[in-house]
């Protein structure tokens, strides 16, 4: 064993086994160990020194990596490094195209753009940092004696500190100590994970110091445990005490960093993980990066330019080679001396310079700036805000919005994301006898529900044992309550069942005319004793924060039992209505006397004899004066139910949750817990404290929770269990059929099922099992395998109880929203680990099955048995897609089938040899949905149908198990549900509702994709259509890389003078309003396959730069031909005409014209023109070899120039405006 000889056997003595040895360096790559950090032992103080400190740092420079690192990183892009390649190749002088600082201009601004965002997002990491590790806690101090304030990052492990209620956790620590006398402490989990209801923790098991005002100075226990690891759910590890014994330390243990303290006053801990070294830091794994589909497209246009401009260079040195050969004796200067073709290999690195901007530098940093925009759209869109939430949607990847607007794939899990995990109890079967509960299934769909309010302490005043106290003052209350959601403690109204609520009211009321046998009372009572204490719910009031049971002796099971039969009082024989009226108030309060401060209490045991003669004493009191015995009786409950309504539930799961109340309605009450009691109310025998054994919680292997109990009223351990009812109806015993039928027919109307049993251990048998799960309990290692197996072997010949049917109810404008998505062309698949029956019976409600549709069903046994039902199915499918061609019919008949599927035929069908049949079935239906599949198997069919199709997939859920689904797909949408944040958390954008996921798609996907697709194509158009400009130029000077316009004008131009109007295009165009892409779902599909950014639209938009960069430059040439006009003078109107053209054909593009285009063009224009002036009035030398000194002023004193410039602009213009013209009325027809 990893952890050393003789220590992964739970608890032993040094004397028996010997001692791990102590610390050393090659030890600490091993495992850790911690002890107290002032510790006198040399070696160990110099490893707690190896071991990182508290402090945090998430910023990705410090002040002097940040120019070396930050121009690493920004290397990694391929443009940048272009660019660089270029600026440094102007610097030699045979290639030089213009000044060498020029060529500077381009990337030194994209790269100081870069770096300045980086910076400013890096500044706010360093400030977040900066204010966690200035936070303050109360630390231990050797030389104080006593606990001072301390800064988080000073924190080290070692260390004890001090917390109170309400404080976050700076450190994994290992509790040592509570204020709650049974060591036990909740936590939320709220900044870790997101979830708010509260998880308990306990103190070391056996720790000498237990229930003691605990004093650092004392401990001198060495504690082992692994190395640090990312996994929240498990740690392991042992301390040793000084007398030798070792106790195993499991994560109930485990105080984790940034959880709140909650319901306990104080706590100690001993940090064993520190800093970076935390679980939740080593969970922070930043922002996901996804890249877009778009942006992979991108990427081959790029290619293709290169490609473009390599032609265009060579073909430029090629013409300049033959050029120079075809000079004899040239009239004008020539270089002779350099031999034509190596001239033109010189020329071919000239026009790359001159040509550079056909790459457009300037797109990746215009499509992060167009995707902020977009983002901050729709964050701010209120219909996608839920007002009851106070929640609005989250973007949480920043690259692929665009990606929403081409789904071809929806898989959505079903509970809490189709539906609302508000569970409402609508159903039971309890000994075969179903109580149907019809108010309830009227009111499911509108059932009442009162939020509670949220719960704290009060450190100083508050006790947290007591059950009931005087009320607090308004503002007194306000100082301690502070809101809290997410935990399921809202109270829900369950309307009782007329013939099961008589049944019951028999036990305080025998004017019920129908008497139940003994044993179905005693089915009844067990019931619903096992709905109230089989779970983990924290009982809760406003004013107190958590209702605990005090340790007190028990009053011994004989008294109980001698007091019902004195009473002739059993809930497992007749009753007479005067026995139970005359129940004695003195007797009962003796029995369950309340305590101090409110609290109940069991009272101490007496002798027999005492107890006998006030029990004589009890019975004489009762006989002579029963109307005063009543009248207690009738204020003692009418306290009870004052106090009962104030009770509030904070449950793990809806389901806990719904069960619990239903049990309440019923007046079986849970009122109070610790960790090894359990009050409840019980109907016509009131308060009893229940011994709590053990808990074994749910887990998705067993798929059901236990508890072990003394039984109150038989003195038997007795273990309650509820779980899936495909599990339960196999551990029973004897399941009853009707039982069987009964689950059956709640399946059928949706409900969800959960089976109810119990089991009564023989003494022997329960300690049997004691050992062997104390053994596990102590284990080091496999210590996970161990409790299962010994769960399962207490889970066995059970005895059912019954059963409950559970509403989930379906969440508002689902059956819309499914319906408008399929009519957009996506695919809808439902992946549930619910039964087969209620998933369809929900796929109904719905609307994902209609009833002309066609069931699938794959329900299989075997493999051999899958792969021949697939082929079956297969065929079946091409037959209706046959007989569908025969007929002429326009839709595919292949829409009207729906392939329904449970786990293990799933399982399968995702192996490799049943995998491409389940794709071609599949794909063919209309729907699928997979039923009783894991999170592993929803993850699995998500990248089988993205890698294998190679369609776009989102999926979307609100739980941890699906998580890997989010992950997989290529869009993850979480659900801010009932199940924690786990799903928001991993996703790339969080919702509220599922009705929210039509705006997103449908408009906001929609309006990204086209405004990208189109922004893209946009600047591949504008920088193409300025660059053969200068390539036409070519023709005319010897292909020598000379231009005809300022170096400065030929960088900025596409750099400054155009590049804004794009952005605000792809930010605010909207090619149809949203009103109409809402009505007409079609249209997001229409959008897909109109082919806006395909391989050949990238041509056609080359080809559409080329036609109007001819007429840009030839229409100024022959208007100037003859004429003296310098070269600058002849590229002033072809500038001036470009920038016209480039501007309006953005224009001519858009849908959206509103002030703000409107300002962006102005700006625009002005700034170009006013640069050129100014440049023109000012500038002698900032060009040589040329001189633009009032060139410009020149020629716009001359009308010529502005002809051409109208001419010019409306013939380049005049196709594109033709064809968007046409097309825009075919699309509004």
């Amino acid at each position: 064993c990893q952890w050393g000889h003789g220590c992964c056997h739970g608890l032993m003595n040094s004397t028996e086994q010997p001692s791990c040895p102590h610390a050393t360096k090659e030890h600490h790559r091993m495992k850790r160990t911690v002890v107290p950090s002032f510790t006198e032992n040399e070696e160990l103080k110099e490893l707690l020194q190896l071991y990182k400190s508290n402090k945090i740092r998430t910023t990705k420079y410090s002040f002097l990596s940040f120019l070396p690192k930050n121009v690493f990183e920004q290397l990694h892009r391929f443009a940048n490094v272009y660019f660089i390649f270029l600026a440094a190749l102007n610097f030699v002088p045979v290639v030089e195209a213009f000044q060498p600082e020029i060529a500077l201009v381009p990337i030194v601004l994209v790269l100081s753009l870069t770096a300045l965002k980086d910076i400013c997002e890096d500044y706010r990491r360093f400030k977040t940092d900066r204010l966690i590790n200035g936070l303050l806690c109360r630390v231990y101090s050797s030389t104080q004696q006593s606990y001072v304030d301390q800064c988080w990052k000073n924190v080290q492990v070692g260390d004890f500190v001090h917390l109170s209620c309400n404080e976050i956790i700076p450190a994994d620590m290992l509790l040592l100590y509570s204020s709650d006398p049974h060591g036990v402490c909740y936590i939320e989990t709220a900044n870790l994970d997101g979830e708010t209801n509260l998880k308990q923790r306990q103190v070391v098991s056996d720790f000498p110091l237990q229930g003691e005002e605990f004093t650092p100075e004392s401990f001198h226990s060495r504690i082992e445990c692994e190395n640090p690891n990312n996994d929240l759910s498990r740690f392991r590890g042992y301390m040793e005490h000084s007398n030798g014994v070792r106790v195993g330390l499991h994560s109930g243990n485990l105080l984790l960093r940034s959880c709140t303290i909650r319901n306990t006053e104080t706590v100690v801990g001993i940090v064993v993980y520190a800093g970076h070294e935390t679980k939740a830091m080593m969970n922070n794994s930043g922002p996901r990066y996804k890249r877009s589909k778009l942006e992979k497209h991108l990427n081959t246009d790029i290619l293709w330019c290169v490609v473009l401009l390599f032609v265009m260079c060579l073909t430029a040195a090629i013409g300049h080679g033959l050029w120079m050969n075809s000079f004899k004796e040239s009239i004008f200067q020539v270089d002779t001396e350099t031999p034509p073709a190596l001239a033109g290999f010189y020329i071919f690195w000239t026009m790359v310079i001159v040509l550079q901007v056909l790459i457009p530098i300037s797109l990746y940093v215009s499509i992060e700036i167009v995707k902020l925009g977009q983002i901050y759209f729709i964050h701010n869109d209120l219909s996608l805000y839920n007002k009851q939430l106070d929640s609005r949607i989250q973007c949480r990847a920043l690259n692929i919005t665009e990606d929403l607007g081409q789904i071809q794939y929806l898989f959505s899990d079903k509970t809490g994301t189709l539906t609302e995990n508000k569970m409402v109890f609508c159903r039971c079967s309890i000994f075969g006898v179903e109580y149907p509960h019809e108010e309830n299934g009227r009111n499911r769909y509108s059932g009442k529900s009162l939020s509670c309010r949220s719960l704290s302490c009060n450190r100083s005043s508050v006790s947290l044992h007591t059950l009931t106290a005087e009320p607090m003052e308004e503002d007194q209350l306000s100082g301690h309550v502070q809101p809290r959601t997410g935990a399921f403690c809202s109270r829900m109204e369950v309307v009782p069942d007329p013939a099961l609520g008589r049944k019951l009211n028999w036990l305080t009321n025998h004017s019920s005319s129908e008497t139940p046998s003994s044993m179905e009372l005693t089915y009844i009572t067990d019931f619903f004793l096992a709905l109230a204490i089989c779970n983990s719910v924290v009982v809760s009031s406003p004013n107190q924060p958590r209702h605990v049971v005090k340790r007190t002796p028990l009053k011994s099971l004989e008294e109980v039992k001698l007091m019902f039969q004195r009473f002739s009082f059993s809930p497992f024989s007749a009753l007479s209505p005067s026995q139970i009226k005359g129940s004695p108030h003195s007797l009962k309060s003796r029995l369950f006397i309340r305590g101090k401060r409110g609290s109940l209490t069991l009272s101490t045991p007496v002798s027999n004899t005492t107890d006998d003669q006030e029990t004589e004493d009890d019975l004489k009191d009762t006989q002579t004066n029963p109307d005063e015995a009543r009248q207690s009786m009738q204020d003692l409950t009418k306290q009870v139910e004052e106090i009962t309504d104030e009770l509030v539930y904070e449950a793990e799961s809806p389901d806990e949750a719904a069960l619990v109340h239903a049990a309440r309605a019923y007046r079986c009450t849970l009122r109070g817990r610790s960790a090894e009691s359990l009050l409840v109310d019980l109907p016509g025998i009131g308060s009893l404290a229940i011994q709590l054994l053990h808990i074994l919680p749910f887990d998705s292997n067993r798929k059901r929770m236990s508890v072990v109990v003394r039984h109150p009223l038989t003195g038997q351990v007795v273990v309650f269990t509820k779980g899936a009812d495909s599990v339960i109806m196999d551990l029973a015993e004897s399941p009853t059929e009707k039982t069987q039928k009964h689950l059956d027919a709640y399946a059928r109307e949706g409900l969800r099922t959960l089976c109810i049993a119990k089991k009564v251990l023989k003494e022997d048998e329960y300690d049997l099992w004691l050992k062997a799960h104390m053994l596990a309990e102590s284990s080091i290692e496999n210590r996970e395998e161990l409790l299962l197996e010994s769960a399962q072997r207490l889970e066995t010949n059970l005895t059912l109880l019954g059963t409950t049917g559970i509403v989930d109810r379906l969440q508002e404008e689902v059956p819309e929203t499914i319906a408008a998505l399929q009519r957009a062309g996506i695919k809808v698949w439902v992946l549930t680990g619910d039964k087969q029956e209620t998933a369809i019976n929900i796929a109904y409600a719905c609307k994902l099955l209609c009833a002309s549709d066609k069931l699938l069903t794959a329900n299989c046994g075997s493999k051999d048995a899958c792969a021949a039902l697939f082929e079956d199915l297969i065929l079946e499918v091409q037959g209706g897609e046959s007989l569908t061609a025969l007929t002429g019919n326009g839709e595919s008949m292949s829409s009207s089938f729906i392939l329904v599927t449970d786990g293990r035929t799933l399982g399968w069908a995702l192996e490799d040899e049943l995998r491409s049949n389940f794709l071609e079935l599949s794909r063919r239906c209309k729907a699928v949905i997979c039923c009783r599949s894991t999170p592993l198997q929803k993850s699995q069919v998500v990248q089988l149908i993205r890698d294998h199709l190679g369609v776009m997939t989102l999926a979307v859920g609100d739980g941890a198990n699906d998580v890997s689904m989010i992950q997989v797909a290529d869009v993850g949408i979480g659900i801010s549900g009932q199940e924690g944040m786990q799903a928001v958390m991993s996703s790339d954008f969080a919702i509220s509702r599922f009705k929210h996921l039509s705006k997103l798609l449908l408009v906001h996907g929609h309006w990204c994709y086209s405004r990208l697709a189109n922004m893209i194509q946009y600047f591949i158009y504008k920088n193409v259509m300025y660059v053969n400009l200068l390539f036409w130029y070519q023709f005319f000077c010897g292909f020598s890389g000379s231009v005809m316009t300022n170096s400065w004008v030929l960088i900025l131009f596409n750099l400054i003078f155009t590049s804004a109007p794009p952005l605000i295009y792809g930010i605010l165009n909207q090619d149809l309003p949203a009103d109409t892409l809402m009505e007409l779902p079609e249209l997001y599909q229409d959008a897909q396959t109109s082919k806006t950014f395909v391989p050949y639209m990238f041509w056609i938009t080359v080809l559409d730069a080329f036609y109007q960069s001819l007429v840009c430059f030839f229409v100024p040439y022959f208007a100037y031909a003859g004429s003296d006009v310098g070269v600058l003078s002849f590229g002033s109107p072809i500038n001036a005409s470009a920038l016209f053209i480039i501007l309006l054909h953005q224009v001519i593009e858009s849908n959206t014209l509103t002030w703000i285009h409107m300002v962006v063009l102005v700006l625009s224009c002005t700034s170009y023109f006013g640069f050129v002036l100014l440049l023109s009035g000012f500038c002698v030398t900032c060009s040589p070899p040329v001189n633009p000194l009032g060139i410009e002023l020149l020629q716009m004193s001359h009308s010529l120039f502005y002809i051409t410039c109208v001419l010019t602009t409306v013939a380049a213009l005049l196709p594109r405006y033709a064809h968007t013209h046409t097309l825009q009325k075919l699309m509004y027809r």
